[in-house]
């Protein structure tokens, strides 16, 4: 994708050619130099815009998708905003199945932009009836003229990174890149980047972030879902408690998980220090990448991408609210 510098005939043509920028404060004490890839520079705020894009616009080449039909999607927020976004330009309807376990904020904004909103709990296993992943599968067999986006089971996830995100880092980096540290949820990110990044150099490190209650890092290490690894847990847009067949295992290197309160801490500290606006996950990505480099991964020749996947405006209710922060007892 090749950002139009002069006018745009609508906000879909600013998808993608997001800035890579350098940190310094930081990631003062780590080995190596490090950047992050702002993906809220997409014009809905998140890397999510690139799939939903990507997967709209293939439907529509395949007749799948007709003026006047409806979007259904299973979303933790930034997939649900960018389809909405989507749907206001194509002249879509569009219906969410949102966890719980979103903001606020998220959940608001998608109401605003006349998005069909369902929250469903967060807290109950794939199958479960209520779940956002069945809630979305009946609303889709109930809705005529309907598409299932099914990120979490769709390869064009993966594609959609693999054919911009990729090649937009090793044109940055003009090929210097040594690791690339993403949070792994339906894993379309870590699974398409990566693979257009190993293509280029198969020495290039593909480091994944994932949450305490989440079952992707023991599943990279052993094969098997482990069902006891599932409990509850506040990051939004990592981690899960199935698998999803969009992240390919074999492009990742290795896990590392991280803690809710770590992550939320973390993502003030971006903030702080380097005038970043981040995400939750950011936090998240950032404090895998300290723990990566206590374990040694970095060399002070290692150049290391770091995918910001959002912007803060949407945690304004959870971590950066000084109340719901003292709740979850992460701040005195």
């Amino acid at each position: 994708m090749t950002r139009n510098q002069g006018i745009s005939k609508n906000i879909l043509e600013l998808v993608g050619e997001t800035p890579l920028v350098q940190l310094h404060t930081i990631t003062k004490d780590l080995k190596g130099s490090y950047f992050a890839k702002l993906e809220s520079f997409n014009p809905g705020n998140s890397q999510k815009d690139r799939i939903a894009l990507h997967i709209v616009e293939n439907a529509e080449k395949k007749g799948i998708l007709t003026k006047g039909a409806t979007i259904v999607e299973t979303t933790s927020g930034n997939t649900g905003y960018s389809l909405a976004m989507i749907s206001l330009v194509k002249g879509y309807n569009c219906i969410l199945a949102v966890s719980d376990k979103s903001s606020q904020d998220k959940i608001d904004l998608l109401k605003t932009m006349g998005a069909e909103v369902h929250v469903c709990p967060a807290n109950v296993p794939p199958d479960d009836p209520k779940s956002y992943y069945e809630v979305a599968k009946r609303i889709a067999k109930e809705t005529p003229n309907s598409v299932y986006i099914n990120q979490y089971f769709n390869a064009l996830n993966s594609e959609a990174h693999y054919r911009t995100t990729g090649p937009e880092i090793w044109k940055q980096t003009e090929g210097k890149i040594t690791h690339l540290v993403v949070a792994s949820g339906t894993g379309g990110t870590i699974s398409g980047t990566g693979k257009y990044l190993k293509e280029q150099n198969p020495n290039i490190k593909i480091l994944g972030v994932d949450a305490y209650g989440s079952v992707l890092k023991k599943y990279h290490e052993t094969g098997k879902l482990d069902l006891n690894e599932v409990s509850p847990y506040k990051i939004e847009g990592l981690g899960k408690n199935l698998i999803p067949t969009a992240t390919d295992f074999d492009i990742i290197d290795v896990y590392e998980k991280v803690t809710d309160k770590e992550a939320a801490l973390t993502a003030r500290e971006i903030i702080k220090s380097e005038g970043i606006f981040p995400g939750y996950t950011c936090g998240a990505v950032v404090q895998a990448t300290k723990q990566y480099a206590k374990q040694n991964q970095f060399s002070e020749d290692s150049f290391v991408v770091l995918i910001f996947p959002d912007g803060g405006a949407r945690y304004m209710n959870k971590i950066y609210n000084d109340k719901w922060m003292r709740k979850q007892g992460f701040i005195e």
